[in-house]
């Protein structure tokens, strides 16, 4: 039995052999961004790029896949790649360990990626990356807030526009709406338990939102 074999009887070794031609980048690796590359390194995506500037710290082991006592202080980045080779050796993981700013985004090549990924939680990164995305006809979908809940997760896509009790996603939809930028994200219906800062999180919210969004751009992936 190989890795895939079981993935082949679910969506068949046509769109198994499709995904491992598709190229992602995914900006953010933490809490959320950690789990989507779970899943596509899992569905032999064949090309994944990982951007992230940070370490692992101590406050990510509740949360972060990649976090734990043997990596903290760590790229974040290096810590994704040893992973996702370490289920997929055939995968090609490329790291950018750098902050998306406006002045950089040119650099990243977006236009010879298949999907676009945002799980940063950095609002002015988060606006300009979406807006590029936009106006370039590249394929992006965002996560929005996944913090301050810890009852059973329930998230959904949808367009920004339609996003409730979510502060992340309020400030997003405000920004985009002076482009009129319409956007499709994956988001919680649970109104927050409270807001705090620092903004508290518990290991399945974050898990839950990143295999959502892995989930929705695997089957986008198959119909390109």
């Amino acid at each position: 039995m190989n890795i895939n074999e079981r993935t082949v009887l679910v969506i068949g070794e046509d769109a198994v052999n499709k995904l491992s031609n598709k190229k992602v980048i995914v900006f953010g690796v933490g809490g959320v961004g950690g789990y989507v590359v779970e899943m596509l390194a899992r569905t032999n995506v064949g090309h994944i790029t990982v951007v992230d500037f940070d370490v692992v710290s101590e406050s990510n082991i509740n949360r972060q896949i990649i976090a734990t006592i043997n990596t903290v202080g760590k790229l974040k980045v290096d810590c994704v790649r040893e992973r996702v080779l370490s289920i997929n050796p055939n995968c090609d993981v490329k790291t950018i360990s750098k902050k998306l700013e406006v002045d950089c985004i040119d650099e990243f090549d977006l236009k010879n990626y298949d999907y676009v990924i945002d799980c940063i939680d950095m609002v002015s990164s988060k606006t300009y990356l979406i807006k590029y995305c936009v106006e370039n006809n590249i394929k992006i979908i965002s996560s929005m807030g996944a913090g301050n809940r810890s009852e059973v997760p329930e998230f959904e896509i949808c367009d920004i526009s339609k996003t409730t009790y979510d502060n992340l996603a309020r400030v997003i939809r405000t920004n985009l709406k002076k482009f009129g930028i319409k956007h499709t994200v994956v988001c919680s219906t649970k109104q927050p338990a409270k807001k705090q800062r620092p903004v508290g999180s518990i290991a399945y919210f974050p898990a839950m939102a990143g295999i959502k969004i892995g989930a929705y751009v695997i089957n986008e992936l198959i119909k390109q």
